[in-house]
């Protein structure tokens, strides 16, 4: 099997909200979710590219940003 990139393309609102997860699910005991150690190179590979991408993750109105994508991203009903 080659060893191929994959790109996956996210709006910079499903970036932010799925950034904000994954730091979530690395602060809590994943020993229940993630039961095999391969997981944790995609996961934190992910988490760094969303890190660097997201310049407005130390912002002061972070939390405001975070709530508004949130918003945007659910869908109505």
């Amino acid at each position: 099997m080659s060893d191929c990139q994959v790109t996956i393309q996210l709006t910079s609102d499903e970036a932010l909200v799925l950034s904000h997860w994954l730091e979530k699910l690395q602060m809590t005991d994943l020993s229940r979710v993630v039961d095999d150690p391969a997981v944790w190179a995609p996961i934190h590979r992910i988490t760094g590219t969303l890190d660097k991408a997201l310049p407005g993750l130390f912002a002061p109105d972070y939390d405001q940003r975070l709530e508004a994508a949130r918003q945007r991203l659910r869908p109505e009903g």
